[in-house]
């Protein structure tokens, strides 16, 4: 079996450019639902789930494969391959942000132009880097998780989403985390919130969007700080906006920022 059928690879639209989205921790290719089509008007549109989420081939989840982010970069450059794109524009979200990083220095041939959406290349404080959270409470967040992780999902995926006004998007977060293999869920998440690839994102080459919203549990200004004074060619777009995923809470903004940064590429 190929990883385009592994991973549920979903092709639409066409053109001479293409534009691959990676969707976020505990999540599937259906959360760029209000995203993705539009650029399917003038590009290639390619999403599909990470190994261990929504449609994909759980079984061939491994825990040694999938104990760091590279077997998921892995994963994407087979796709690529498989599929014979070059040059394409990667999207990420979340932790994808950091996968789609990985990539990219590996396979320059493959990845042209990267969006990374509320990204963090180290959750951890360490000496003057502001992460966000001392390692201690992660391990003790991830200790809970281990425990319990339906009640860890149903209270912590509204406050990832930020959208306390719509708790439809919260209540869809928590359904999406709730439906996720427990004991991958667990792994993914030791990989997602124990990591560092600080050294990783700075080897990028290529040319960067950072989309953050302003008020996001997860990522402090600190990390956007960080981002900008350290990755080679990097721009910075905040959004007026809260939560951790503002594909899913502000489709409209997002697609707008995204395509400013892929044209003249792709015409919205």
């Amino acid at each position: 079996m190929s990883t385009v059928e592994r991973c549920a690879v979903n092709t639409t639209g066409s053109g001479d450019e293409a534009i691959v989205f990676l969707h976020g921790y505990g999540c599937d290719s259906g959360m760029w639902r209000k995203v993705a089509p539009v650029f399917a008007k003038d590009s290639r549109v390619v999403t599909y789930d990470l190994m261990g989420y929504g449609k994909s081939e759980t079984t061939h989840y491994d825990m040694a494969r999938y104990a760091t982010l590279d077997g998921h970069a892995d994963d994407l450059i087979a796709i690529l391959d498989e599929l014979q794109l070059k040059d394409v524009v990667a999207v990420g979200h979340s932790v994808s942000a950091m996968t789609i990083g990985l990539a990219a220095t590996r396979r320059p041939d493959l990845i042209g132009k990267l969006a990374m959406i509320c990204p963090s290349p180290s959750y951890a404080n360490d000496n003057s880097y502001v992460g966000g959270f001392e390692r201690s409470d992660l391990v003790g967040l991830l200790n809970v998780l281990d425990v319990n992780y339906l009640g860890w999902a149903q209270e912590m995926a509204p406050q990832i989403m930020g959208a306390a006004d719509r708790p439809e998007l919260g209540h869809e977060l928590t359904d999406s985390f709730c439906q996720t293999d427990p004991d991958i869920a667990k792994h993914f998440a030791r990989v997602t919130f124990l990591s560092d690839h600080r050294n990783d994102v700075r080897a990028i080459a290529q040319p960067t969007l950072v989309l953050q919203c302003k008020d996001d549990i997860l990522v402090p200004p600190s990390v956007w700080t960080w981002l900008t004074e350290n990755m080679q060619d990097v721009e910075l777009t905040v959004l007026d906006a809260t939560g951790h995923c503002p594909h899913m809470s502000y489709p409209e903004e997002t697609i707008k920022v995204l395509a400013d940064f892929v044209r003249p590429r792709i015409n919205i």
